[in-house]
């Protein structure tokens, strides 16, 4: 496989989330605003891409035995970092992600690349393979809350810049919204819905 289909693949033909359907407790649970989403993709991204590197680094020198420990204790590193720079410089994400940040650890993408692809490739391939799960991992995400936040709550809440909230209001939807997409149950409606779309196109695309 190329370089460009490592990187390409995980934003589209395998995508974590409407494909593999991989990491769903993340993804129904902060996918409430925009912000939350891409908080989340980011420290996905940066966690993935740094222990598919190290685990690919030493996939040579980590005994079979003792693997997954491994893989854990490297991962959970890096979660640390992410959960300390979060914590630091943007508070209300890291307050809006609560306990499904350090819940990166086992998350299933991270893990899942780490045993099934970083264990057996090398560090560029590696990288590219954690770049696209990861972008794949954000959009997905990312598209889910937009959906949920504009339907449900009549807004997109994005990064406070200045003098900029971080608020954007929709007229019209964001004196009516549709509540129950703000809901549990509205996640996974939502979730559905766009899982049986990417399913729709996957099959076209195999004819």
């Amino acid at each position: 496989m190329s370089h460009r289909e490592e990187l390409t693949k995980g934003i589209f033909k395998e995508n974590p989330t409407f494909i593999i359907m991989l990491g769903m407790c993340p993804t129904l649970g902060v996918s409430t605003q925009v912000s939350n989403a891409l908080g989340m993709g980011a420290s996905v991204l940066f966690v993935l891409f740094f222990s598919n590197i190290v685990i690919s680094l030493l996939r040579k020198i980590i005994p079979d035995t003792v693997r997954i420990p491994a893989y854990i204790v490297v991962i959970a590193s890096f979660v640390t970092i992410v959960e300390m720079i979060t914590h630091a410089f943007v508070p209300s994400v890291y307050s809006a992600l609560g306990v499904y940040l350090p819940l990166i650890v086992v998350n299933c993408i991270i893990l899942g690349r780490a045993e099934a692809f970083a264990n057996k490739n090398t560090v560029l391939d590696s990288a590219l393979d954690a770049i696209g799960m990861g972008i794949g991992f954000t959009l997905s995400l990312s598209l889910i809350a937009l959906i949920r936040e504009v339907f449900g709550a009549g807004t997109i809440t994005l990064f406070a810049i200045g003098n900029f909230d971080g608020v954007i209001e929709i007229p019209g939807l964001s004196q009516s919204p549709v509540r129950v997409l703000t809901l549990a149950a509205g996640a996974l409606l939502v979730m559905g819905y766009l899982k049986a779309f990417f399913q729709w196109k996957s099959s076209r695309s195999a004819k």
